[in-house]
């Protein structure tokens, strides 16, 4: 064999080795979880011994714990909190993260390093830490900021507190997302548009967010995706608030059926459903964008 037919075939052999890691982590940590999930939501837990049982074992049960999830009240009470949840926090997120990317990116902006590494800090901070910080200063006895006057953890006050901190903590990657785009974008374009008369903010509304909004309309798929997995917000508040309940979001159900009440099969089946929503909400979305970008490209 002739030694540049060799050296090819390991030149093509290279991209599959650099991606070999991380198709092995996805295999390991969610391909083979969600299958052991699926697995377990076809099976149910069996009491032996009569009425007052000698054990328990696992039996093939259908659909029946299917049948379960989707007649369980609390689960789509749950669901409309997702919902109403994820309708504060994904405009809003990409509302503040566009401004502050374009803020950042206009001339004469001073100390933009500083500034951009201060909206980004929250991103890095853990969801657990953060909900813990705005939780006490939510609370009347501890609060700086409303005291007795406002309830923070009021019934409709709620959907917004805890707003409040998914978009605290997300703006700052999806800032990131939109800036680094509007960095992309040649300098000749501003240069033509000021040469032709136009401000700094109509270049913005008429230059810059056209351009880049194959990445604005990113992050909504972003913000949706975390809305659908809002947890360590809802459950680090819970103890804080009686508004908000062990079954406030679907994950919080989950955690609440499989650790509260130890039915991981009933848990299982109701992960499989959240994660098929989830598959669906990211495949009509990836979609969208797709249509979006080929629309901008024509």
């Amino acid at each position: 064999m002739a030694p540049t037919t060799v050296r090819a075939r390991r030149a093509s052999r290279f991209p599959h080795l650099l991606v070999l890691p991380a198709v092995l982590l996805l295999a390991a940590f969610v391909v083979a979880p969600g299958a052991y999930a699926l697995l377990l939501s076809f099976q149910r837990r069996k009491v032996n011994g009569g009425l007052l049982g000698g054990g328990t074992h696992t039996v093939f049960a259908g659909l029946a714990n299917y049948r379960d999830v989707f007649g369980d009240a609390d689960l789509w009470s749950g669901v409309l909190r997702m919902l109403a949840l994820g309708a504060i926090t994904v405009p809003a997120t990409v509302l503040f993260a566009l401004l502050f990317a374009v803020l950042l990116d206009l001339e004469g902006t001073r100390l933009r390093r500083f500034t951009r590494l201060t909206i980004f800090l929250p991103y890095a901070v853990p969801g657990v830490i953060a909900s813990l910080m705005w939780g006490f200063l939510y609370l009347p006895a501890t609060s700086p900021i409303g005291g007795d006057r406002v309830d923070f953890f009021g019934r409709v006050a709620v959907y917004f507190s805890v707003g409040n901190v998914v978009v605290w903590g997300a703006v700052g990657f999806n800032m990131i997302v939109i800036y680094t785009a509007l960095r992309a974008l040649p300098p000749e374009l501003h240069e033509s548009a000021r040469l032709d008369g136009a401000g700094e903010w109509q270049i913005v509304l008429r230059v810059k967010v056209p351009l880049v909004m194959p990445a604005v309309v990113m992050c909504p798929l972003f913000s949706t995706l975390a809305a659908l997995q809002v947890f360590n917000e809802p459950n680090t508040l819970k103890p804080l608030s009686n508004a908000v309940t062990s079954t406030w979001v679907p994950l919080m159900a989950i955690y609440d059926e499989a650790f509260g009440n130890s039915d991981i099969h009933s848990a299982a089946a109701t992960s499989v459903v959240l994660a098929a929503a989830a598959l669906a909400v990211s495949f009509l979305t990836a979609r969208l964008i797709q249509s979006r970008i080929q629309q901008e490209a024509q």
